[in-house]
């Protein structure tokens, strides 16, 4: 055990000085100037962070969504560039693939290449919301792929990203796509309230030629049921971040003005106590030996983690008054996270239609809509 711990120490304090020297000093820019935090992968990956060979598979799962949340504390659009990039390495440690397992995951893993998940989509097609966006035909040795993915984040040059195609009505295929693939035309989209540093593009496929080697499952339907969990799990750190960091800034100003803070509705206290609910079921998830059978209390998990980020991140602006309202400031940029949380894919319609459908779950209590919806709007 003591083993154990010096390790985890060490590995905590990879994880800070990481975060402290490369995503830090540039927190303005990625927020204001939409600058992609490069040397923070790269260090991530040089640092054996993202390995997983020989780990076991809680063990990978809780030490990514330490490092989202770690790295959300400070920036969220940083963290959920990882978390895109997490995704992905999910899909290619589910995937069969030998080309995709043996070529590409150890430089994903090793801060070589980085990646996107491409899975907005197909997640609300899997949901009954949307329609799929991409075509794929079978011709020999691979797929031809059409049709436009309207925002797929993380990516560049030289980065990777999932993609579903549907073949027919019965068939979906999985792959693996570079960005620099032939006919495949993205467009940097940066109109956000926040979260331009995110790399977000849309991506056109214009008859892009999608070789066997690329395929992570010719039985998308099935695959996305193997790693949906994870998908899903390693989002709710980019909450537990961002609301700690309110709970840090509230307690910072409680002298304020003569201590006229105290008298605001909510307080620190009450959020570090449902904080500590909220991570005491996620690590219960992450504990689970399959997390495919908890997929209703991971679903409102994850809902939950949306309206208590809210609730922190609004907070947070009351605590800090006109201080707050200056466009620099931490906790307005908080705020601004705290609405893209509401909207990542799953969006808090597609959680609430999802939670509504399935049996109450055990882990979690359930959130009051009235008080969440108030404070979204607010």
């Amino acid at each position: 055990m003591k083993n154990r711990n010096a390790a985890e120490s060490a590995r905590d304090e990879r994880i800070t000085t990481i975060i402290q020297d490369t995503v830090k000093p540039i927190v303005r820019k990625i927020d204001e100037e939409a600058c992609y935090p490069l040397e923070f992968f790269q260090e991530l990956g040089k640092s054996g962070l993202l390995h997983s060979q020989d780990v076991p598979e809680q063990e990978v799962l809780r030490a990514g969504a330490h490092l989202v949340e770690e790295t959300a504390k400070t920036c969220m659009t940083t963290a959920f560039n990882l978390w895109c990039h997490l995704a992905a390495l999910t899909y290619v440690r589910k995937s069969a693939n030998p080309f995709l397992r043996e070529r590409i995951l150890p430089r994903l893993e090793n801060g070589g290449l980085r990646a996107g998940t491409g899975l907005s989509n197909p997640m609300k097609y899997y949901a009954g919301l949307e329609r799929l966006c991409l075509r794929a035909e079978r011709v020999p040795g691979g797929y031809i792929v059409t049709g436009q993915l309207p925002s797929v984040s993380n990516l560049g040059s030289d980065h990777w990203f999932g993609a579903i195609a549907a073949v027919d009505e019965q068939c979906r295929i999985m792959a693996l796509v570079p960005c620099s693939a032939d006919n495949l035309v993205l467009k940097e989209k940066r109109n956000y309230l926040g979260l331009n540093g995110s790399a977000t593009y849309a991506c056109e496929f214009r008859g892009v030629f999608v070789p066997e080697e690329w395929i992570l499952s010719e039985d998308a339907d099935h695959f996305v049921k193997q790693i949906r969990p994870a998908f899903l799990l390693y989002q709710i750190p980019l909450g537990l971040g961002v609301t700690e960091a309110s709970i840090q800034a509230i307690e910072r100003m409680q002298g304020k003005q003569g201590g006229c803070n105290r008298y605001l509705p909510v307080q620190a206290e009450e959020l570090a106590d449902e904080l500590f609910v909220l991570r005491k079921a996620t690590d219960r998830l992450i504990a689970s030996a399959d997390l495919q059978d908890r997929w209703h209390d991971l679903l409102q998990v994850r809902l939950t983690a949306v309206y208590l980020t809210s609730k922190a991140a609004y907070a947070g602006m009351l605590h800090a008054g006109g201080a707050g309202y200056l466009q620099h400031s931490d906790v307005s940029r908080r705020l601004r996270e705290s609405f893209f949380l509401v909207n990542l894919t799953p969006t808090v319609k597609h959680l609430e239609k999802l939670t509504k459908e399935a049996p109450a779950p055990s882990c979690c209590p359930v959130p009051d809509p009235p008080l969440s919806t108030l404070q979204i709007e607010a």
